[in-house]
């Protein structure tokens, strides 16, 4: 008897707890679209991509202008010249392919061009949701546009703007306006507009 009144107490102080938690949402895409160094890391990376992507399609091109000339010359040419501009063609195609994976591929350039300029905002933001989740107690921060893990998020707990003040005290500058009120006073920082705290 002692053991089910001591589980049964267990349990209910176990549902009081969860109940007594504290939860908080934030709108990453709000956040890093509100950051101007994300953006500008943003469209660098964009401007990357573009370059490479051309320079990819060109060695593609290249290869497909030799390969008509050598279908047009096949019939006139010797076994052993055929076979040549054939290894020369697949050696070209084979250096645009490694190039490619090189530039596009799971660890390349762009990936790791990719971690070098967005990874350490990543973190700054990260930390700051962090901070304010120690600070007010929050149990969970979820993150509404990260997919359909929240299906309703009431406003009053979303702490987004909490967030971008904390970064814009470490990066010196956010941009946009308070989700709530429209407006989001600004105040120069070292010749720079940021946020003042509302």
């Amino acid at each position: 008897m002692k053991k089910l009144i001591l589980t049964g107490t267990f349990v209910l102080a176990t549902l009081m707890l969860t109940h007594a938690q504290k939860y908080a949402y934030v709108d990453s895409d709000y956040i890093l679209e509100s950051i101007p160094e994300y953006t500008d890391a943003q469209d660098e990376l964009n401007e990357i991509s573009i370059l490479w992507q051309r320079e990819i399609e060109e060695k593609f091109a290249e290869i497909d202008k030799l390969y008509r000339s050598y279908q047009a010359d096949a019939v006139l040419l010797p076994e052993d010249m055929k076979r040549k501009r054939e290894e020369a063609i697949i050696k070209k195609e084979r250096e645009a392919k490694d190039l490619q994976k090189k530039r596009f591929g799971q660890d390349g350039d762009l990936f790791k061009k990719r971690q070098e300029l967005v990874k350490p905002i990543q973190d700054k933001i990260f930390n700051a949701i962090e901070e304010i989740a120690r600070l007010k107690n929050y149990a969970f921060v979820f993150d509404k546009s990260a997919g359909p893990t929240v299906l309703y998020a009431d406003s009053k707990y979303d702490i987004s703007d909490d967030v971008l003040r904390k970064v814009g005290s470490v990066l010196k500058s956010v941009k946009k306006t308070v989700k709530d009120s429209g407006y989001m006073p600004k105040v120069k920082v070292d010749g720079e507009d940021v946020i003042k705290d509302r």
